[in-house]
């Protein structure tokens, strides 16, 4: 039988060798467990905003050539932070689960005595009773800190409040849209809720996707607010305030959202929220309009000397608060997570030692626990004592405000 062309050609090929077909394999299944994270976290990442939504953004003084921009640039040690991750606290995450005050609803039946009340329930997550009304801040009720359902950073200890348990609240505050502030699970459990929800420009985009609708949401930008008033009547204004941070929940929408913080106003009261934030003279002009504040909610965690301005830090937070005319500070955004480098009870430890120096009232209740910031209680250790790098050993210098720093 004569040879055909065809039959020549495929003599040729040479059958592939056993590191071929192993090649052949690994990619295949890299294929197979690149398609099955996406489609585990499509839809926690959220979506861009569009047509009247992104007009919005465009028209901020904030946004520039496609994305949002802070007044003082982020600066950032990228060898520094390699050596940082080669280097890490061991002591990032608590040994056993931290001790928590499991919070009773019934609590919340019973108004503030003096008007104002806080519960902190981990990381940025306070509901703030504020004269008759209810906000609750970065409401976090997730198992983890990311996209993935079993990978990423896990919360070390179950919600002190249970979410079906969450009473009637009025608004909802978001700062911005990192995992650890804009949680999917949460936001869809809570998507039709009749209440207020209150984002920075671009945000609401991921609200709807989630099920929020839209004639509850309110979008501000910098120097926006909103009037809110209460069924009994009450009536607080959300400020919505400049922060120094970034945003983003994937690779390709980093700083497509703004971030912020806020200044909730009532007759009677005023309370601070920073949302995430490094230090910025900015924070003198806040209190200059809005303070004094009863009670400043200033992130004091997840902090790096190689990238001082992401967070503010412990001492930058005293400093912070002296600025924005505080006279009780919450320190929040520690205490749930490891998204940082340091000991994980070092953000507290430190904000004691500057706040004692600078003479600074500072709450220190349980995760779940209840304060009024009128009458604060004695400061509760609850918190293990193990090792911690102080202020000396690894200082927390924002950029761009060392000349801005005398009070005014």
């Amino acid at each position: 039988m004569a040879k055909t062309p065809a039959m020549t050609i495929r003599r040729r090929i040479p059958k592939p060798g056993p590191v071929a077909r192993v090649a052949v394999v690994v990619g295949v299944l890299v294929v197979l467990f690149i398609g099955f994270a996406l489609a585990d976290a499509w839809t926690a990442m959220g979506t861009a905003a569009t047509g009247a939504r992104r007009a919005l953004m465009q028209a901020s003084p904030q946004y520039d050539d496609g994305r949002f921009a802070n007044p003082q640039p982020l600066w950032n040690d990228i060898l520094g932070s390699i050596w940082g991750f080669a280097n890490g606290s061991p002591y990032a995450s608590p040994a056993a689960p931290p001790p928590i005050e499991a919070v009773d609803a019934a609590r919340f039946a019973t108004p503030p005595a003096s008007g104002l009340r806080v519960t902190w329930l981990g990381h940025s997550t306070v509901l703030v009773e504020i004269d008759g009304l209810r906000i609750l801040t970065d409401p976090v009720w997730g198992k983890r800190a990311g996209p993935l359902t079993w990978l990423g950073p896990e919360r070390w200890y179950p919600p002190p409040l249970p979410l079906e348990q969450l009473p009637p609240v009025d608004a909802i505050v978001l700062s911005h849209d990192h995992y650890d502030h804009l949680d999917f699970p949460t936001i869809a459990a809570l998507a039709l809720r009749d209440t207020v929800w209150i984002a920075p420009l671009g945000v609401p985009a991921h609200l709807e996707y989630w099920g929020v609708p839209a004639a509850r949401i309110v979008e501000l930008d910098w120097g926006g607010s909103h009037r809110l008033v209460g069924k009994s009547g009450a009536v607080l204004t959300i400020h919505c305030t400049e922060s120094r941070h970034a945003s983003g929940r994937q690779v390709f929408d980093q700083n497509a959202t703004l971030w912020a913080g806020y200044a909730l106003i009532s007759d009677k009261h005023r309370v601070f929220f920073s949302g995430d934030t490094g230090l910025f003279p900015g924070m003198k002009a806040i209190g200059e309009r809005f303070g004094p504040f009863d009670l400043t909610m200033i992130e004091v965690g997840a902090y790096n000397k190689a990238w001082p301005d992401w967070h503010i830090g412990p001492e930058q937070a005293i400093e912070a608060h002296g600025w924005l005319r505080g006279k009780v500070l919450l320190p929040v955004h520690w205490g749930l997570f490891d998204l940082s480098l340091h000991g994980w009870t070092e953000p507290i430890e430190r904000t004691l030692v500057a706040a004692d120096a600078a003479n600074v009232v500072v709450l220190t209740p349980r995760p779940g626990g209840s304060v009024e910031p009128s009458s604060p209680p004695p400061r509760l250790r609850w918190w293990p004592d193990v090792p911690w790098q102080t202020a000396a050993q690894d200082p927390i210098v924002a950029t761009g405000v060392d000349a801005r720093r005398a009070a005014p």
